[in-house]
């Protein structure tokens, strides 16, 4: 027997994984076992005979309704138990009320509190409930007016709001192509950085927004999680999608294309960000704060047009590949601005920002990584750093005209 049929026969075949109803029998085991230990400490009280003295109920108020002489609240419960909404008292006078489905709401359920009232446009008005157990929970209006309905009109014009914030300035930015297009290496490296300066302080700008909308979250809702689901998740998910063109073998082109298109989307889902926002305060009647924040939006958001045309400067992209990229990335603030005048949702917002970090993040990544690239053919690292911090500069400058 040769040496190597001698190894052949001594080494051992490679176990087969095999999947039986006994291997599910013991993985299931465990979490029976734990499904026991919780149903018998819920059930003893872990041998704690104690009670609380105050009762522990959390009454979420989602969002408020106005029609003529009617007020309508939308309400969660968040709380560990069920709870009933036995009063409504608006401006210290208490008001006869209607709950749909039932005034007794389980945990994590959703009513509405009808309440019939003549409210006067333009005033203020401060709205509490109280449970069974007298525990309050207070909603503010700032300014009474009818709540704005998905009909055509109201409809067209958070479409033309949309279009404003994001389609339009998007698009300028892109018409700078042309004239970008002859500049020299130096410069379009420095344009590369300028981007990613850019996509950084979006970035960062992105994940404070949403801290700031998770304190609005309802605390079942894990608001702070929300961000790190949706941030690490869609950063990976890019990621994925980006290592499985690089191993199908395009050409740098066809790269460079992607990589815009992917900025395009980072974008994108920033500015679906920026229409939750307008519609939120456009629906809430911050008709002064929305109008500002359109017109900062707007300025701001040119920029972006830049960034995601930066990769393909010394490209001869397709026109129809620079109008799918001007919509990828201005027409999601349309999207935002309708659902953040129709349906607020802190929680909605909280998640979409998430998402929207996390792709700008890996967008990030995938420029640094072509940066690299660049560096390695001719160094120029001042230019770099420079054009980064030129990008992150340029929004701190506009975003003063929007904070």
């Amino acid at each position: 027997m040769t040496q190597k049929a001698a190894s052949q026969a001594t080494t051992p075949a490679p176990a087969t994984s095999r999947f039986t109803l006994r291997t599910f029998g013991l993985l299931l085991l465990p979490i029976i076992l734990l499904a026991g230990v919780i149903a018998l400490f819920l059930s003893t009280g872990g041998g704690l005979e104690l009670e609380s003295p105050v009762p522990i109920e959390e009454l979420t108020i989602e969002k408020y309704r106005l029609e003529r002489d009617y007020i309508e609240l939308q309400v969660r419960n968040t709380g560990p138990e069920e709870l009933t909404i036995a009063q409504v008292i608006v401006n210290d006078a208490i008001m006869p009320f209607t709950v749909i489905p039932d005034p007794t709401i389980p945990r994590l359920g959703q009513a509405f509190v009808q309440i019939r009232y003549a409210w006067t446009e333009g005033e203020a008005y401060a709205v509490r409930l109280f449970t069974s157990n007298a525990v309050p929970f207070d909603v503010d209006i700032p300014v009474a007016f009818v709540t704005p309905q998905p009909d055509e009109k109201t409809l067209w014009g958070f479409t033309l709001i949309g279009l404003y914030v994001g389609v339009i300035p998007i698009f300028l930015g892109i018409f700078w192509l042309p004239a970008l297009r002859d500049l020299g290496r130096r410069w379009m490296l420095f344009l590369m950085a300028v981007t990613a300066g850019l996509l950084l302080f979006l970035g960062f700008d992105t994940i404070a927004e949403a801290f700031e909308q998770a304190a609005e979250v309802p605390g079942v809702f894990q608001g702070i999680g929300l961000i790190g689901i949706g941030v690490v998740a869609t950063f990976l998910i890019l990621d994925m999608i980006s290592k499985r063109q690089v191993e199908t073998g395009r050409d740098e082109a066809s790269k460079r294309l992607s990589l815009a298109f992917m900025i395009a989307l980072g974008i994108g889902i920033h500015n679906l960000g920026e229409g939750l926002a307008i519609g939120a305060a456009y629906s809430i009647g911050e008709i002064a704060l929305g109008q500002f924040l359109v017109v900062g939006f707007i300025i701001q958001n040119i920029t972006e047009g830049l960034g995601i045309i930066a990769p393909i400067l010394r490209d001869r992209p397709s026109i129809r590949n620079l109008a799918l990229m001007g919509l990828v990335g201005g027409a999601p603030a349309i999207l935002g601005a309708w659902i953040g005048g129709f349906f607020p949702s802190p929680t909605m917002a909280v998640l979409f920002l998430a998402i929207g970090a996390g792709a700008i993040f890996q967008v990030v990544y995938e420029i640094s990584k072509m940066i690299q690239r660049d560096q390695a053919k001719e160094p120029m690292y001042g230019t770099a750093f420079s054009g980064v911090l030129t990008g992150m500069l340029l929004l701190w400058v506009t975003g003063l005209l929007i904070k």
